[in-house]
């Protein structure tokens, strides 16, 4: 399911969030944080199959996922079954697993939290990313440089402008008019823009891809709000 077509829960509304790791001690912590919080943890397991086996096809609506599980599973297989399955996914690691972390974010997770972080910022990271919100942050952005083979789109000012607006909520009409072009103008922009992408190994056939690339090419830095409906 896209991010932008999953249900999440109301500002406020308890989240129905699961774990992965394959460290028990982590496992209980998170557990006994979010039923803190007032949320629902309905599962936990060691792996993303194990878990989907507790799970029994009941939905979730993120899920907090370490990077390095002890099945021999990868990050992106791990990150797109749990995607396939509905959830949201929240990186939960060390800091220093760059590598790992871009796999994770290439892949489509909603963000990372290292583990040094308290309990307090993984619940709210993880009922963020539940409502579909992308999470930047320091983590985010060492994960992007630290990669050498991340190629950002060379895109014009004009096409950076088109970008910055519609990736931040405008429908592209509203967006045309605020630079003072035409519809058809900017929706060339558009298409431009994603045709780069493209040609850098960088697709982005929605909103919500664009705005990912938004995030990750700094054009939008320090964005923290929720994706806007496709239009």
């Amino acid at each position: 399911m896209d991010t932008a077509e999953r249900p999440s829960a109301g500002p406020g509304a308890a989240v129905r969030v699961a774990v992965v790791d394959d460290h028990e001690s982590v496992r209980l912590g998170l557990r006994a944080a979010f039923q803190e919080a007032g949320h629902h943890l309905v599962a936990e397991a060691a792996s993303v199959a194990q878990l989907q086996e507790a799970l029994a096809g009941e939905r979730v609506e993120v899920v907090v996922l370490d990077l390095s599980l002890g099945d021999g599973s990868t990050v992106t297989e791990n990150v797109k079954r749990l995607h396939d399955a509905g959830a949201a996914v929240l990186v939960h690691s060390i800091a220093d697993r760059v590598g790992l972390v871009r796999e994770a974010l290439a892949a489509g997770a909603a963000g990372v939290v290292p583990k040094a972080s308290s309990a307090r910022k993984v619940v709210d990271a993880a009922v963020a990313a539940s409502h579909g919100e992308i999470l930047t942050n320091l983590e985010w952005a060492s994960a992007i440089d630290a990669d050498p083979d991340f190629a950002r789109a060379q895109l014009g000012r004009r096409e950076r402008e088109i970008l910055h607006l519609y990736a931040s909520g405008l429908p592209l009409k509203v967006a045309a008019q605020r630079l003072g072009i035409g519809y058809s103008t900017a929706r060339e922009y558009l298409d431009r823009i994603r045709t780069k992408y493209v040609e850098v190994g960088r697709p982005a056939p929605t909103k919500v891809d664009l705005l990912r690339r938004a995030v990750e090419d700094g054009i939008l830095p320090g964005l923290d709000a929720e994706p806007p409906d496709e239009r």
